[in-house]
């Protein structure tokens, strides 16, 4: 029930993902679920609105379609849960339902960004917690390199600390903080800790995680969106622009639409709530019945490779 076109696009990437061999529970209302084949319907009467309360919401509607489809995930009906709807409501209904994995501060919200490596860099907080602690960022640090690990097969994570310079010195009191823990080994040894990176060192393919607040890296995801979306709008605008710019097109757009793709963020599916006792997908609000496909896809395969267990080992030193 969540998301800006929801219900019609979650539906149809329902039936995509069951097409490629997943199977899916959609929860809400089942008088507006219509058009879903032969998928379960687990009944919930309330929907928690993009414009709600988070915390509010989710501690009066007791019977949303996210804290039910967090409980499905509980009770062990099903293996993950997937929305599109508001953020902070689906991190609250996995927190409370789920609880925390022992020794978590705080869950991340993890995102994969695409670089220039064979795979994509681990961002995180991209938006759970606007404030924290250096602590809270050390541990970051643990669940994305254990992430890495598991969804990208990278032995020894590279990780970086996001901040204004590449200098031990550089940044806020909390990056310089953080720096001195990671630098002395705070995260463990199933990682490689690179020091200070910046911004312009997101995409480079230099580094397989970048831990940062959840405010900095809410605002570092967006603006990536956005300078994507910019580019891309204005290439097709000079494309189109004469006769000879749209030959030249023909030529050239067969070969950068591999290059879009990887860069769509409706490719990635969604971002994981790192940290709690569960899988939760957390997709773009903006979601297209492809990046809902994807997302139950990313969702499958991390419960297939046992992701969570694989935190909670990682995570029994912290």
């Amino acid at each position: 029930m969540g998301g800006d076109k929801a219900p019609g696009v979650v539906i149809e990437g329902a039936l995509q993902a069951v097409a490629r061999g997943n199977r899916v529970i959609l929860v809400g209302r089942p008088e507006e679920i219509v058009g879903a084949g032969d998928i379960p319907v687990h009944p919930a009467s309330e929907v928690i609105s993009m414009e709600e309360d988070p915390a509010k919401a989710v501690r009066q509607k007791k019977d949303s379609s996210l804290l039910r489809a967090a409980e499905l995930v509980r009770d062990g009906e099903a293996a993950a849960m997937v929305s599109a709807g508001n953020t902070g409501a689906a991190m609250a209904s996995a927190l409370l339902r789920f609880g925390r994995l022992p020794g978590v501060v705080r869950p991340a919200i993890a995102v994969p960004v695409p670089g220039g490596g064979p795979h994509p860099v681990v961002l995180l907080d991209a938006g759970a917690n606007s404030e924290c602690t250096a602590q809270m960022l050390v541990q970051f640090a643990r669940m994305g390199a254990v992430y890495a690990s598991e969804r990208y097969g990278i032995a020894l994570p590279r990780v970086g600390l996001l901040s204004i310079g590449e200098e031990p010195g550089k940044g806020s009191p909390l990056v310089k903080e953080a720096h001195k823990l990671l630098a002395a080994g705070g995260a463990g040894s199933e990682l490689s800790f690179v020091g200070n990176v910046e911004g312009r060192d997101i995409m480079t393919g230099d580094v397989d995680v970048i831990v940062t607040d959840g405010f900095t890296g809410n605002t570092v995801l967006k603006t990536l969106e956005g300078g994507m979306a910019y580019v891309f709008d204005r290439l097709m605008s000079v494309f189109n622009s004469n006769p000879e710019s749209r030959e030249a097109a023909s030529v050239l757009l067969p070969l950068l639409a591999p290059e879009a793709e990887r860069l769509n963020p409706d490719s990635t599916g969604g971002a994981i709530l790192l940290g709690v006792d569960g899988v939760c997908i957390i997709s773009h609000g903006a979601s297209s019945a492809h990046a809902v496909e994807q997302a139950i896809q990313v969702a499958r395969d991390l419960a297939d490779h046992g992701i969570v267990a694989h935190l909670a080992r990682a995570l029994s030193g912290s």
